[in-house]
């Protein structure tokens, strides 16, 4: 039954207004239409795209919710250029008690605020010293892969973004905490998806309340030592960052930024380094070309300006990054009653939109379902069609800070994994990606490992 957006009764335009009520479904009783959502979320949203075009309602976590669909949806709430819609009190429902004022949870001039002060710790210069420290990480890391005919690139790739992450944020090692800590970020991240959202002992909000405090309690006893510091990780730079007018940010600023940003360092770019090597394992002439163009650099290493010459490697990472986007739906909150694409939003609605549905729309990218690199090349730029075409980093005030940075992390790890290996997939193998939170490969992502003569 196609009904119009339910908030406290029928939320219908108002008369005269030549707007639409907005219709959809409810899905399931209690749970909604959750299950579609996380487990095949570009069926269900290209089945609902057909079924009601680029704005619809639906149910999903326990709340009602508008689903926006396509890149002109999309730039209403992302673009925000009325101001009329918020990150914050969305991914607030989502993740607020496990990621609590992380940037992406703050709006406005609270959120501004923050961002000038912590931009201070991604200039150039400072991106160029965190890429400098990394390397030896790195080297020590993809190394010590030990070649298979089974080798799981998951698990393997995660413990080098952590180990990144913590010796160029923190300045040192995590040591015998590793694995505590690694579980710790994972439980924090799924239990934002929990259909149970109260602390059940041994359910995933539970353990997600858990993981915070470990996290927690990890910052705050090298929080001291960092603010007498003078060292070039980040941890020290957001304890010595000030804004141009002398503001910095206070203890639990300094705790909630870290355990953010500690988080999307090591879990979106071990996705997107995880899915180039899944396709590059199923594309030899893509992974051959990206090699020679590192072996080219003559170096073990790259450093900031070379990395601008791994140009096959960055149109694989854009590609991966189109068809596995790690961040592949984004929430928002109306805070007036406002429109998209002649629809009417009430105040309170909690909207979503899905880049991962506009990065396989046929229409801006021909045939969408296969891995092209070539898409992004000068001569083609595909992703230049629509403004809003490509989009896994977000848009508007919002849009990733971290960026350069992942990207340049990314070309880092696979400079280095392509000079020392290379590796294929069997025959018709198709990664069983779980995407009940953050997209992972149930089986870790199985390859054929070999070792390159050096």
């Amino acid at each position: 039954m196609v009904t119009p957006f339910l908030t406290s009764g029928p939320a219908h335009a108002p008369k005269d207004s030549g707007l639409q009520s907005i219709s959809g479904n409810s899905g399931l009783p209690l749970i909604g239409e959750s299950l579609d959502i996380f487990h095949r979320p570009l069926e269900w949203a290209n089945r609902r795209y057909e079924r009601y075009g680029p704005v619809s309602w639906t149910n999903a976590l326990g709340r009602e919710m508008v689903v926006l669909l396509g890149p002109d949806a999309w730039d209403v709430p992302m673009a925000n250029r009325n101001k009329q819609f918020a990150s914050g009190p969305a991914w607030d429902y989502l993740i607020g008690p496990f990621f609590p004022r992380g940037l992406m949870l703050l709006d406005a001039d609270e959120h501004l605020f923050h961002k000038r002060i912590m931009i201070q710790a991604f200039t150039k210069t400072r991106l160029a010293g965190y890429l400098d420290a990394m390397n030896p990480t790195i080297d020590q890391g993809v190394s010590s892969w030990i070649e298979s005919d089974t080798f799981q690139c998951y698990p393997a790739i995660k413990q080098v973004t952590l180990d990144i992450a913590t010796r160029t944020f923190m300045g040192a090692a995590l040591g015998p905490q590793a694995d505590r800590i690694n579980r710790a970020f994972i439980d924090c991240v799924r239990a934002g998806t929990a259909y149970v959202r109260f602390p059940v002992p041994g359910l995933r909000w539970s353990r997600g309340l858990r993981a915070r405090k470990v996290l927690e309690e990890m910052l705050r006893a090298q929080l001291p030592a960092k603010r007498r510091g003078s060292g070039d990780d980040l941890f020290t730079a957001l304890c010595h960052a000030e804004s141009e007018d002398g503001h910095s940010f206070t203890d639990d600023d300094v705790i909630n930024h870290m355990i953010f940003l500690l988080m999307a360092a090591h879990d979106t770019t071990t996705i997107t380094m995880t899915a180039m090597m899944d396709y590059l394992a199923r594309s030899p002439e893509w992974q051959s070309r990206c090699r020679a163009e590192s072996v080219a650099l003559g170096s073990s290493s790259v450093d900031f300006a070379s990395q601008e010459q791994l140009t096959s490697l960055d149109l694989v990472m854009k590609e991966s990054l189109r068809m596995l986007t790690p961040l592949p739906q984004m929430p928002r909150a109306a805070l007036a009653d406002t429109e998209v694409l002649g629809h009417f939003i009430p105040a309170g609605t909690q909207v979503m939109v899905n880049p991962q549905f506009i990065h396989y729309m046929p229409e801006y990218w021909p045939d969408p379902y296969r891995f092209d690199p070539g898409r992004f090349s000068p001569e083609r730029r595909e992703d230049k069609i629509h403004k809003h075409a490509w989009v896994p980093f977000g848009a508007g005030v919002h849009k990733c800070i971290g960026q350069y940075f992942g990207g340049m992390q990314v070309k880092a790890v696979m400079h280095q994994v392509l000079r020392q290996f290379e590796w294929s997939s069997e025959p018709g193998y198709k990664t069983p990606w779980d995407r009940t939170s953050l997209p992972s490969p149930k089986d870790g992502l199985r390859v054929k490992l070999t070792r390159l003569a050096t």
